[in-house]
Parts: C-alpha cells; sequence; structure tokens
C-alpha cells in the first residue's frame, strides 16, 4: 500500500497550495475504508461508518487511542497504509507553512508587502548611514512604527534589525508604492530625496494621497523651498545637511519654522552676553523676568567657565556667567544691569 501512497504524492507534487495534503489524505480515506471493510470480519465494528472516520483520523494522526483496531493480517496491512498517509500528510502541510512563513519573510525583506499601519511616519528616500541615524534619532523620541520607502536600488531592509522599521521598495513617485506603505494612513511624512528635483516630484506624490499629514522635506538648496509652496503651503522644508532639524520639525510642527525666523536679518536673533559683575547671585527667573519685560527677550541657556548650566527659577547665577538669549538686538551689559537691578 505505501508504494501507491507514494506514487500518488509525486504525480501530484504540481498540485498548487493546500489542495496537495486535502488531496492526499481524501484518497487515503476513500480508499482504505473498502479495503478495511474487505479484510475485517462482518463482526469488527471498525468499519461501521460511525467508528471508521474516527479510527482513520486517531490512526492518521499517530495517535491511536486504541478503542478501535483491526485483527487481522489484511488489516493492519491497511493500518499501515493510513499511518503513512496521515505522515505524508501532515509533512506537506508542514512543509506549507514552513514555505509560506519562508515567503513572507522574503516578501518583507524585499520591500514587496503591503503594510497594515497607521498613524506612522513615512520616510521616502534612503541614504546609507544617514537614514541609519535619523530612524535612531526618531526611535529615541518614540515615534512609533516607520515605514521606510527607497527605489528599486535598494535590493532589500536595510534596516531589518529594527522591529519598528518596515520596508518597501519600488517606484516611489508611483501613488500604489506609496499605499503599500499606508501613506494615505500616515500621520507624518519625510521626503529625503536624492536631490531636490526628485524631492519635488515625490512631494507632489505625497500631497496627492495623503494632503492632510505633516510634510517634512529636506533640500540641498533652499533658495528652491518657495517651489515647494506651490505644492501645498504647510509643506516645511529643512536643510539637507541638518538632518537633526528635520527629526525635530517631525517631533514639534512649526519649529523650522521658528529656526527660520531667528537667522532671517531683521526678525529675532540669538546673542550672549557676559552678566554683569553686580548681577552675580542674582537668581535666574529675577534675570529672566527682567530681560523679558524690558527688552522682549528670551534667555535660552547660562555657561559658566565652558559648562551649560541647567538652573532653575530660584538658582543664583555665578560670576562670570553667560547668558545666551534671543531677542530683537544685542544689549550692552550696562542695559542689562540697570534693567535687571531695578
Amino acid at each position: 500500500m505505501p508504494f501507491i501512497l507514494i506514487r500518488l504524492v509525486r504525480r501530484l507534487g504540481r498540485v498548487q497550495a493546500w489542495g496537495l495534503p486535502l488531496l492526499i489524505i481524501l484518497t487515503v480515506f476513500l480508499t482504505s475504508w473498502p479495503l478495511m471493510a474487505w479484510a475485517e470480519p462482518p463482526e469488527n465494528t471498525i468499519t461501521a461508518a460511525e467508528n471508521y472516520w474516527w479510527w482513520f483520523l486517531v490512526t492518521a494522526s499517530t495517535v491511536g487511542y486504541g478503542d478501535f483496531f483491526p485483527t487481522t493480517l489484511g488489516g493492519h496491512l491497511v493500518g499501515v497504509y493510513v499511518i503513512v498517509g496521515g505522515i505524508a500528510t501532515l509533512t506537506t502541510v508542514f512543509t506549507r507553512i514552513a514555505t509560506a512563513i519562508e515567503t513572507a519573510k522574503g516578501q518583507r525583506m524585499k520591500g514587496r508587502i503591503e503594510l497594515d499601519i497607521s498613524d506612522h511616519l513615512v520616510i521616502l528616500g534612503y541614504t546609507p548611514g544617514r537614514t541609519e541615524r535619523l530612524v535612531e534619532e526618531l526611535a529615541g523620541d518614540g515615534t512609533g512604527p516607520i515605514a521606510l520607502c527607497a527605489w528599486e536600488d535598494v535590493p532589500q531592509h536595510p534596516m531589518s534589525e529594527h522591529a519598528g522599521v518596515e520596508f518597501v521598495r519600488g517606484d516611489l513617485a508611483d501613488e500604489a508604492v506609496l499605499r503599500r506603505a499606508g501613506l494615505h494612513r500616515a500621520a507624518r511624512v519625510l521626503v529625503d530625496a536624492r536631490d531636490d528635483n526628485e524631492a519635488l516630484t515625490l512631494t507632489v506624490a505625497v500631497t496627492h494621497v495623503r494632503p492632510d499629514a505633516h510634510v517634512v522635506v529636506t533640500l540641498r538648496d533652499m533658495g528652491r523651498a518657495r517651489n515647494f509652496s506651490y505644492v501645498d503651503d504647510d509643506v516645511r522644508c529643512v536643510q539637507w545637511h541638518s538632518p537633526r532639524l528635520a527629526t525635530e520639525e517631525l517631533q514639534d510642527p512649526g519649529i523650522a519654522a521658528v529656526y527660520a525666523e531667528l537667522m532671517t536679518h531683521g526678525g529675532r536673533n540669538t546673542y550672549s552676553a557676559r552678566l554683569p559683575a553686580r548681577l552675580a547671585g542674582r537668581g535666574f527667573g529675577r534675570v529672566q523676568e527682567a530681560l523679558g519685560r524690558g527688552f522682549g527677550a528670551t534667555v535660552l541657556a547660562v555657561q559658566h567657565r565652558g559648562e551649560l548650566l541647567d538652573p532653575s527659577w530660584e538658582t543664583p547665577l555665578p560670576e562670570d556667567s553667560v547668558l545666551y538669549y534671543v531677542g530683537r538686538r544685542r544689549l550692552t551689559a550696562e542695559e542689562i544691569a540697570d534693567t535687571c537691578s531695578a
């Protein structure tokens, strides 16, 4: 009997997917029942309809409860046939499962799967080393799941060791590829392209698929930021050479505009001033409040002998401290001393 089963498996080797194990077990069942009825005496109730399916199930699965069993040599041979058929079926099933798992893993590594995530971050473009640093900074801030999208020249997932980073590969200007990355459900998008022309193309595609997302674009030439405002006024452009600014804008929307205002001539700027000697020991909060009321300035940091301090409101400022502040203009030592002493 086993050789019949082996020939059957060889003939059906090309049957697709799960049809093969189902066909094997059905064939064994339908052929073994009449053979068992022929081999066993009538008084053996194993061949009764209400009993045989149960005996076949426990025997094919190699459990064998022993409540029903064949008594003749022919019946024993049929039992061997059923056992071999059960083993062949289980082996085929496990092989199919293992193949399905490996196929899914391979598809994930090649970026061919459709992601089932939402409210995530989509990164369009991959640059070795740079993208890893961006992801590390974002992961440190608890950004949530990330969909990394790369062009076809990236053969497989470059960051597979990161559990929270999924991978999609293809034409990044293609709507179908963007939807595979779940961009239509994304909360934020970082366009980190290979050049500014490509960045503009991808931004058009992004705003078409997901017009409500917070989109940040890195540019080599910030003079081209105006072109992106034609696509969408809410697109935020940052300098490509300042990846930290890109991650900050993704985490805190609008911060890039604040930095741009600080760096714009005629707007507020950052300055430093040494703390006047007569203000030594004065509480940080009093100095902060006086400069704010008198000049609309905001103290950002305090340095003392090369070390940045983290003062509380009541912390006395040591002598020779340096104040770093944002204001409309540079303040003289006399202005600072007079205002804080009033």
